[in-house]
């Protein structure tokens, strides 16, 4: 992988077909983690906190500064996020923006896009950070492709 990719869990497109998620109305947050556990596309039951297979919380970076536990919302719950037409179908994220702090933390790695309205916090995909990043260093921002984080035409 390179810095920049993203990649879906498969276990979010089997939970997807099983109605779990709604692109619609459910908030989505991005935590970010070190290399402790490295994701994959396999991963198991990937969630962020325990109840399934595979917890990233426990590998988040220390928040502090400018990063909150859980890391920042991505999807606000707002219809806007997830379009539909005749023709092509959007999931659109809200591009992440971390003011430089200088107690921001450091050594990270990727950013586990999770579900924050499921119990289960289940774990959508993640996107490679090509860490270690120290978020002291600098501001730090994530601006996600036009088409959205994913898109079926």
């Amino acid at each position: 992988m390179a810095q920049g990719d993203v990649t879906m869990f498969n276990q979010f497109w089997e939970d997807l077909g099983d109605k779990l998620h709604n692109l619609s109305t459910d908030t989505f947050k991005m935590g970010i983690v070190t290399n402790t556990t490295v994701p994959t596309s396999t991963t198991a039951d990937p969630r962020w906190g325990a109840g399934g297979t595979t917890n990233f919380s426990s590998n988040e970076v220390t928040p502090g500064g400018n990063y909150s536990t859980g890391g920042p919302t991505v999807h606000d719950g707002a219809p806007d996020g997830w379009t539909r037409s005749v023709a092509t179908t959007t999931f659109d994220l809200e591009d992440v923006s971390i003011a430089q702090s200088g107690t921001n933390p450091s050594g990270a790695y990727w950013g586990i896009i999770y579900n924050d309205t499921d119990t289960g916090k289940r774990a959508i995909g993640f996107i490679d950070l090509g860490g270690p990043i120290d978020l002291s260093a600098g501001a730090f921002s994530i601006t996600w492709h036009a088409n959205g984080l994913f898109q079926q035409s």
